[in-house]
């Protein structure tokens, strides 16, 4: 055990000297989990709401195909995603293999279940009389729209939370995509896969405190917006 407890003591030593490796992994880590969540929401907000809010022909199957989705492999999302934009994928033109931006769109494929369908969850769970009593009072479509949004706004925000806590505790899709690259596509989970498999337990253990740290404050935002909602 006193392995462990070197390894903590460096692992600390490392955070706090502000180690340029350690950090390059989380900075990653930081900026392709927000790309991915600010496209995500600008895809899965509009059609969570249009799927909570409208009836239309085939809503069932449709919202039935989502919520399976939300247990959707992180392999699988790698494996179709390096298919598509590998040098002989149809997307092979644009360099995305071994790319943050590359990251970030299979990131963004495999969260985007997650917002439409708590997106939808919200929308539905509202006070069918707010729609009515906005529509007696003689307002717009997007007027209607916007105000059901508002009134479902922590129950939105908890699906943009549990989707971010989702993008940066993955591991399988920023391995395949990214190819774990020093400097470049390394993030905390990839790192940490590396560092304990070559026995340097300091950095992984610094990185598993900041992954923490993190899931820590997902979780605490979750539960003070479901107390709100």
């Amino acid at each position: 055990m006193d392995y462990l407890a070197q390894g903590l003591i460096d692992a600390i030593r490392l955070l706090m000297s502000l180690d340029e490796e350690t950090f390059s992994a989380i900075l990653t880590t930081l900026r392709i989990s927000s790309l991915s969540i600010l496209m995500s929401l600008s895809i899965g907000i509009p059609c969570g709401f249009g799927l909570g809010y409208f009836d239309f022909p085939g809503k069932k199957p449709i919202r039935s195909v989502v919520d399976t989705l939300l247990a959707m492999p992180t392999v699988v999302v790698g494996l179709f995603v390096y298919a598509f934009i590998s040098r002989r994928g149809p997307l092979g033109e644009f360099g995305l293999l071994f790319t943050i931006p590359g990251i970030a769109i299979a990131q963004t494929i495999l969260v985007l279940p997650i917002v439409i369908s708590l997106t939808a969850t919200a929308i539905e769970s509202l006070d069918r009389r707010v729609r009515f009593t906005l529509i007696s009072l003689g307002a717009k479509r997007s007027q209607i729209a916007l105000a059901s949004l508002l009134e479902a706004r922590y129950a939105v925000l908890i699906a943009v939370i549990t989707a971010y806590g989702r993008a940066i505790s993955e591991v399988g899709v920023s391995m395949m995509i990214g190819g774990n690259i020093k400097w470049n596509t390394r993030t905390i989970t990839t790192a940490i896969a590396l560092e304990t498999g070559k026995g340097q337990f300091s950095m992984g253990i610094a990185l598993g405190i900041v992954l923490l740290l993190l899931a820590f404050l997902v979780n605490g935002s979750l539960a003070f917006l479901r107390k709100r909602s």
